[in-house]
């Protein structure tokens, strides 16, 4: 048996295999047949020999086993060729040659392996020379190469070489037949300039001939081309021109295009004479001349064309001609011939050897593309900057310095590490600057928006993953300016010792409703929650909406982890790590979780960052403890108490703050600004703890480092000292400490008695920090403030004294708050106390000259007086929210130095608990009030109307916190003093305006303000000062002005404003009823504010969704009440049905909006009189009968007639959906359904109905009631005197709508409308149908045709009223009787028409007979 052959076998083997092979006789795999060659023809054409001959001489190698037919590539059915149609078959042509001629299957293929044809070739031997050996070729003997155009196109360098000595020996041709040979490289010339010049081509270049397929076809392309060279010829140089002007002028542009690129194509591979080296010659090759002629005929065409136009914004630029083509004169750098490629030059190739042309003077209208430096600064477009700065490296724009967005996206995926390096540290820089709002004024749109939409996240997730240290750092150093702003943390840092500073509102994104429909109609227990539904989002879907939340589903965590445990990069990634994870802790409480759960991440953070112990001389940052590692225990405390208790015991933190809080800090081994930091971070983490009532038993084992910590105040650095600021701030957070421990001190004797009445069941236990433990601090603590109110005379340390003096006030009100709750507590020596303290220190505070000064600040440092200001802040992105603190301290501001909130709050907050104790002391304190800033910034904010975003929630949670306090202290001296009982009104409407603008957290401040002023008659002076009597002087005033009979409103307001005013504790009980919805948000919101550490869950506030109340809160009980009854069965529920005491809380809502309409109008300008009148609507839809109650029939009169004034008529604006509805019309089609079942005609619901039939409003309300409510109008009898509308407002101006006109005529000639069941519409469709029918405007035939019918209809009425009616009205008048005045007899003009309008009539008559 034969074997194969193996690699290894050598020649001897291989020869033997074949001997054995031959002497075996088996069968060879291959058999050789004859065939003739096809591709010479049936008979070879009498050229070379004949085919029997070629057949003896050739070899064909047939393959077995091929399938005789050719297998079906794909499975799908046969499709149509779009070209078929297009070939050109003849009748005598056999079909199967033309199958095996296009036949291009593989078993075509290897079936017939045909060898090459040679019989005709002629061999060339080499030319004898008197050398041994042939000579070498080399590549810059170019005299003995055939020239590209002789050569036949592309060819090697020794086929060229071949070709030139054929040609020098005149042994054969370059081509041997027109068949074989290629198309000649010739056009037809339609741009020749000399007519008279013969032709030096041999074919054309168009016209090719494919599409003939005949035995002829090349004969005959040549006789259309000589055909057409004679013409040519024939022809002068003006003929020529001018037909081919006449050419382009028909022909499609896009074919003359396509023309001149044809031509364009073959042009470059002869250069021109201007372009080509000047070593050639073009004597000796005449086909390089004429194709250069063309060349140049063919740019002279180009320039014709209109050039591209560009805007400029300059008036006077000139538009710069296009750079010229690159010759080799423009090169710095000329080609030798020695170069290999370089004798024939592509000017696009060259164009980056060119210079760069100067950028432009003067920008395009147009937008341009931004390029940043690496530091990332934006370059201006003019800018001229050197290559040297390497900002040239682009393709785009070459001439412009810098690189673009799209650009570095590139490069930092490159392969080269420093271009991803670099891409990413530009982006870091470009993205600083973004944040901090530098691009908001130069560039159009948000950068940040722009890199998050373009998958940054992504990348910089990607480019973390990188394994070169420097990409990642790099990478690291992004992701922090894109998540962490600095001057956020300073500015929380800052408000960290304000009144509840340590509490701060999560940086969620607005929350946007999700419309899931897959869960629409499903059971509650078969949709699917929310945390599956997240979890089946993908990240670019999660990163769209929440940046954080999408870094986290990518695994950010168990990176930064990584990179901190192994990588262990330098102190900078360090710091950017602990930063970033600071932010994602600020995120939400989930986020922090995340963060406590990563594996072996906190452990990391405090084995490396916040060791026990430490050796100055170390040289890396590992094994330091780091101040930013402090503040992230920080922010995760700040969570929840559970996630500060994990910390404290879990982690050690409890032992670090003794290790760091245990020593001063010019004894902690580190440098002094690092020691400094840490040590306030350290003071503020315990803060947080001590707010929960943990970390207390620190407090007995650290007082005395507490005490000394407190001595040192007194030697504080000067002011000159760049360390005086990091000593005033851990001096603060060593006072915030001492308030939350004084807090929680005071819950001690609470929790031990719960404790003990309870069992110890459902009640925290008591902290170890009983009240005896803080006492002996606060005489120390006021001698320090009545220094630092001393020291205020002293320039050099007045701004130190500024800062510090809040922090005390507050702490002495968490002192004396928490003093009045003990059992220890003796009366008559803390009100002689309290005395002192007014006397000795507050007073002289108040009145101290830089504390007058600085309330002069009040208003421009407000934020809600400053809501309208426009500022260019920084760039703040929906799924990245942030403070927009840029620049806060050179601006003013609630957090600027100069802002007077924190020490105004302060002593507020002190006032209030001291007021509290001693009513007596509340009159020492008018002045605060009566001054005139306070006085200018509570009217500024009565007219506010400030925006809410994260961007300013934060400190609209502080301002709101002062305004509270200001009105509470007004609270206890409206009562006592007459000069301030003036302003009473004033603390009225911002106590109404503050309200609607409390946030998540404010809950008890809303309750306390619903309490005490808001529903208070000592705040509605106008109720016992003559308000109700002046209401109904004015009423009465009104009635002698009109002269008319005045609706049962117009009677009634004064006497129900007064019954109002006797109802207000009922009034507040109804409102704080239908709020008992917020107690558990209250409750935690009360402890939280007045100290009652051990039940504060979290001091991260709630999200952020939008104010406590809706800005329509007092319609409150209204859309209550509608909710619940609903409007079912097409007509609401009997009042049997309504809930209990309905009509009760229904009569207190409408009299608190009567008494807000009359005397708090501004209290209501938020909400759209649009909305208002959908709000009262529910009065009418909630029940069957309830408005036909008569308090409610009165008090809802009473709003109408206030809601149809004149003065507020313009302004309620129907065509605005209404806030919470989609659409008016939905709302007006269910009360004229309504109003069909159970009006019983009540003129009071007839007015709710008819006011928007107003001509101004959507025709599609008029189109119901006179199209699928007709009905009604039998109903409707409200008179014009009722509706206390002018009713110029229903006519005017006339109606232009056919069908509508339509309605109004068939209701009038059916009865169905009539004066006496619809006094107010009858006019109304009167005028219209008058106005339409004698309308001299010019109208399309369809209107006209309608004028002409109804005009005859009423001409041939039998109802003679009516028809008066619509033939002579003239004008409505709401003080005739018929409510319209009337023509006595028809006015010429008219009557004219009339008369047309019959005899046109009569004429067609006469016609058709």
């Amino acid at each position: 048996m034969l074997r194969r052959p193996k690699p290894t076998d050598s020649e001897a083997d291989l020869l033997r295999e074949q001997e054995h092979f031959l002497t075996s006789g088996a069968p060879s795999a291959a058999s050789v047949v004859r065939r003739p060659d096809k591709r010479r023809g049936e008979a070879g054409e009498g050229e070379g020999l004949s085919g029997e001959n070629e057949g003896s001489q050739r070899d064909v190698v047939t393959i077995e086993d091929l399938p005789d037919q050719l297998p079906s590539l794909t499975p799908a059915p046969p499709k149509k060729s779009r070209f078929k149609a297009s070939r050109v078959t003849f009748e005598d042509e056999d079909a199967g040659e033309r199958l095996d001629r296009h036949d291009t299957h593989i078993s075509a293929v290897l079936s017939r392996i045909v060898e090459r044809d040679t019989s005709s070739t002629p061999i060339s031997l080499p030319a004898f020379t008197g050398m041994a050996f042939p000579k070498v070729l080399h590549r810059s003997e170019t005299s003995n190469q055939a020239p590209l155009s002789t050569a036949g196109g592309k060819k090697s360098i020794f086929a060229r070489q071949i070709a030139a000595q054929r040609l020098k020996e005149c042994k054969t041709t370059l081509h041997s037949s027109p068949e074989a040979a290629p198309t000649p490289e010739t056009s037809m010339d339609t741009d020749q300039c000399d007519a008279a010049e013969p032709a030096a081509v041999s074919g054309p270049r168009l016209v090719s001939g494919q599409g003939l397929q005949g035995p002829h076809s090349s004969g005959e392309t040549m006789r259309i081309h000589v055909e057409n060279q004679a013409k040519l010829q024939a022809m002068s140089q003006s003929e020529i021109l001018e037909e081919q002007k006449k050419l382009l002028s028909q022909l499609d542009p896009r074919l003359v295009d396509f023309v001149r690129s044809c031509k364009a194509q073959s042009v470059p591979s002869f250069p021109s004479p201007s372009k080509h080296p000047k070593d050639k010659s073009g004597t000796e090759d005449p086909p390089v001349q004429d194709v250069s002629r063309e060349s140049g005929s063919c740019s002279a065409a180009v320039l014709c064309q209109k050039p591209q136009e560009v805007e400029m914004e300059g008036e006077e630029e000139e538009l710069s001609a296009p750079p010229p083509a690159v010759t080799e004169e423009d090169l710095p750098v000329k080609p030798q011939k020695e170069w290999v490629h370089m004798d024939k030059l592509e000017p696009e190739k060259l164009e980056w050897l060119r210079d760069l042309p100067e950028p432009r003077r003067k920008g395009t209208k147009k937008a341009m593309q931004a390029r940043f430096d690496f530091a990332g600064t934006l370059i201006p477009p003019t800018e001229d900057l050197p290559m040297h700065l390497g900002l040239h490296h682009h393709g785009e724009e070459p001439e412009r310095a810098g690189y673009s967005l799209q650009e570095l996206f590139l490069l930092s995926r490159s392969q080269v590490i420093q271009q991803r390096t670099l891409s990413l540290s530009t982006l870091a820089n470009i993205l600083s600057k973004a944040r901090a709002g530098e691009y908001m004024s130069v560039l159009k749109g948000s950068v940040t928006s722009t890199l998050l939409d373009a998958g940054l996240l992504f990348l910089l997730r990607f480019a973390l993953d990188d394994s070169v240290e420097g990409v990642m750092s790099a990478a690291v150093h992004a992701l922090k300016a894109l998540l962490v702003c600095a001057e956020d943390e300073e500015c929380l840092d800052c408000t960290f010792s304000w009144f509840r500073g340590l509490a701060s509102f999560p940086l969620l994104p607005s929350a946007q409703e999700e419309e899931d429909e897959e869960d629409e109609g499903l059971d509650e227990s078969m949709k699917e929650t929310a945390k599956e539904k997240e979890e089946r989002k993908s990240d670019h879907e999660v990163a769209r909406q929440d940046a954080v939340k999408g870094l986290l589903k990518m695994k950010l965590l168990p990176r930064l982890r990584y990179i901190l445990e192994v990588v262990r990069p330098s102190p900078r990634v360090v710091q950017d790590v602990l930063e970033i994870l600071t932010r994602i802790a600020r995120h939400s409480s989930s986020s922090a979780t995340q963060v406590l759960d990563c594996p072996r991440l906190m452990e990391t953070v405090m084995s490396e960052f916040l060791p026990t112990s430490w050796s100055p001389s170390s040289q890396s940052i590992y094994g330091l403890p780091l101040s930013s590692a402090m503040k992230l225990l920080r922010v995760l405390a700040t969570s929840g108490r559970h996630a500060c208790a994990r910390l404290l015991n879990s982690l050690g933190a409890s032992e670090r703050l003794s290790h760091l809080l245990s020593a001063e800090p010019n004894e902690l081994l580190l440098e002094p600004t690092e020691s400094l930091r840490i040590t306030t971070e350290a003071y503020r983490l315990w803060a947080v703890a001590a707010g929960y009532g943990q970390a207390c038993k620190l407090y007995l084992d650290l007082y005395p480092a507490l005490v000394t910590a407190l001595q040192s105040v007194h030697r504080l650095p000067p002011a000159s000292d760049p360390l005086l600021p990091l000593q005033l701030q851990r001096f603060l957070a060593l006072l915030s400490l001492l308030t939350q421990v004084t807090h929680t001190a005071g819950c001690h004797q609470e929790l031990q008695a719960g404790m003990v009445s309870s069992g110890g069941e459902e009640c925290p236990p008591p902290p170890p920090v009983s009240w005896g433990h803080v006492t002996g601090l606060q005489t120390s603590l006021m001698g320090h403030l009545k220094g630092f109110i001393k020291n205020l005379d002293d320039p050099l340390q007045k701004d130190g004294s500024l800062t510090l003096i809040p922090v005390y006030l507050v702490y002495l009100a968490a002192y004396y708050h928490q003093l009045s709750r003990q059992n220890c507590f003796k009366p008559v020596e803390t009100l002689q106390e309290l005395e002192l303290l007014t006397s000795d220190v507050l007073l002289p505070l108040m009145s101290h000259s830089v504390v007058q000064g600085l309330i002069k600040n009040l208003k421009s440092s407000s934020v809600v007086c400053n809501a309208q200001a426009i500022t260019l802040g920084p760039e703040i992105t929906n799924n990245l929210p942030g403070l927009a603190c840029t620049g806060w301290r050179n601006r003013p501001g609630l957090v600027a130095p100069s802002s007077p909130f924190p020490l105004l709050t302060g002593l507020g907050l002190l006032l209030e608990t001291i007021t509290g104790i001693h009513k007596g002391l509340s009159s020492k304190f008018t002045g605060l009030l009566l001054s005139e800033p306070v006085t200018g910034y509570l009217r500024s904010c009565s007219q506010a109307t400030p925006s809410l975003s994260h961007t300013k929630a934060w400190l609209l949670r502080h301002e709101h916190h002062l305004l509270y306090l200001l009105l509470r202290l007004a609270h206890r001296l409206v009562p006592l003093d007459l000069e301030i009982a003036r302003h009473a009104s004033l603390y009225h409407q911002v106590a109404l305006v503050v309200l609607p603008w409390l946030l998540p957290g404010s809950e008890y401040l809303a309750h306390e303000l619903l309490s005490t002023i808001v529903f208070s008659k000592d705040f509605i002076s106008e109720g016992h000062s003559g308000g109700p009597e002046a209401v109904e002087l004015g009423e009465l005033k009104l009635h002698e002005e009109t002269q008319k009979d005045t609706s049962p409103s117009l009677q009634t307001v004064g006497t129900l404003l007064r019954e109002a005013c006797v109802q207000l504790p009922s009034i507040r009980g109804c409102f704080l009823t239908h709020l008992a919805h917020l107690e558990s948000s209250v409750i935690v919101s009360r402890d939280a504010l007045l100290g009652h550490n051990p039940w504060i869950k979290s001091h991260l506030l709630p999200e952020l969704t939008g104010p406590i109340l809706p800005s329509d809160w007092p319609f409150l009980p209204l859309v209550s009440l509608y909710e619940q009854a609903g409007v079912s069965d097409g007509g609401g529920l009997a009042v049997e049905e309504l809930p209990q005491r309905a009509l009760q809380a229904v009569t207190h809502c409408l009299q608190w909006l009567l008494l807000l309409e009359v005397w708090r109008e501004e209290a209501l300008k938020v909400v759209l009189p649009v909305a208002k009148f959908a709000r009262l609507s529910c009065v009418f839809l909630c029940s069957s009968d309830l408005f036909l109650e008569r308090p409610v029939q009165r008090l809802t009169w009473g709003l109408f007639r206030l809601l149809t004034r004149s003065t507020k008529l313009d302004s309620l604006d129907l065509n605005v959906p209404p806030p919470g509805l989609a659409s008016f019309q939905d709302l007006y089609s269910a009360l004229v359904s309504q109003y069909e079942a159970v009006s019983f005609g009540d003129r009071l619901f007839g007015c709710w109905v008819l006011l928007p039939l107003q001509r101004r409003y959507s025709i599609t309300m008029r189109l119901a009631v006179f199209g699928e409510h007709v009905g009604m109008l039998r109903s409707l009898g409200v008179t014009l005197e009722q509706l206390s509308i002018p009713i110029e407002r229903f006519t005017s101006p006339p109606e232009d709508s056919l069908p509508l006109l339509r309605l109004y005529f068939r209701s009038l000639i059916t009865g169905t409308l009539k004066r006496c069941w619809c006094p107010v519409l009858y006019v109304a469709a009167l005028s219209h149908v008058n106005s339409f029918i004698f309308s001299q405007d010019a109208a399309a035939q369809e209107v006209e045709t309608a004028r002409h019918s109804m005009l005859r209809k009423i001409y041939y009425l039998t109802d003679e009223v009516l028809r008066s009616h619509l033939l002579l009205f003239r004008l409505p008048q709401h003080h005739l009787q018929l409510g319209f005045d009337m023509y006595e007899q028809l006015p010429p003009i008219r009557a004219k028409r009339l008369e047309r309008v019959l005899g046109l009539q009569e004429g067609s008559v006469d016609k058709r007979d």
